[in-house]
């Protein structure tokens, strides 16, 4: 597993990676479902990031044995733990624009 601090500059620093998970936390897990629901994300860009997020284990892919194929993305146990990384910075942002945190 990558290092913490390299997973955080690589998804923070990424608006499709913060999208693909808010998309997933909301309970869109399947990709064809989180093109639609992310504007402007290509099919090359969202199976880029599901890659690089299954690989950091942050996801987890389950592939449905039926016909047509059926794919869908979870978090792990370490995903939701590094949801509270997402979260810590989102109430660090409004408390800086003076927002209740």
């Amino acid at each position: 597993m990558p290092h913490v601090a390299r997973m955080v500059e690589d998804i923070v620093g990424c608006k499709w990676s913060l999208a693909v998970l808010g998309a997933v936390r909301s309970g869109v897990r399947r990709p064809g479902a989180m093109e639609h629901a992310i504007d402007g994300l290509s099919k090359k860009v969202l199976n880029e990031r599901l890659s690089k997020l299954v690989r950091f284990g942050i996801l987890e892919k389950q592939a449905y044995p039926e016909l047509p194929p059926r794919v869908e993305y979870r978090f792990t146990p370490f995903g939701e733990k590094f949801l509270g990384v997402l979260d810590s910075i989102d109430a660090l942002q409004r408390g800086l624009d003076g927002h209740p945190t």
